[in-house]
């Protein structure tokens, strides 16, 4: 049987953010229901389950792209987790970041380090020093 768009996309959710994606879904109950389903099968069953991009690709153009908006750190956060869950090294994540840097400006970039910091430290994972 084949699975529906919002079955998909809870797998997929369950796949890059665990309990995470679930949390945030279940934190729309009780004032924006749609919104967690759209989130659901919008971005996770039918973007998310697109063949070209792997998850580590995905996770990397979402990161650029939050950082790039700007004000959006409770995703940076989720997102973060989420490339971390799918196998994108720490010091990857600081370096994606860092190239937003000439497009984006110092401001931006340094809220998302902060974000990666703190998601860093609440799973005890320490980063080598990036230097060129």
């Amino acid at each position: 049987m084949e699975l529906n768009r919002f079955e998909k996309g809870l797998n997929k959710l369950a796949e890059v953010d665990g309990n995470a994606g679930e949390q945030v879904i279940a934190a729309l109950d009780d004032i924006a229901p749609d919104l967690g389903k759209y989130i659901v099968e919008f971005a996770f069953g039918d973007i998310y389950c697109r063949e070209t991009l792997d998850l580590k690709e995905r996770e990397m153009i979402t990161l650029a792209s939050l950082l790039t908006l700007g004000g959006c750190e409770a995703q940076l956060n989720v997102h973060i987790n989420g490339a971390l869950n799918v196998g994108i090294a720490p010091e990857k994540i600081i370096e994606i970041f860092i190239q937003c840097i000439p497009y984006t400006g110092f401001p931006r970039v340094l809220n998302a380090v902060g974000v990666a910091r703190k998601v860093f430290v609440d799973r005890n994972i320490r980063v080598a020093k990036i230097n060129s």
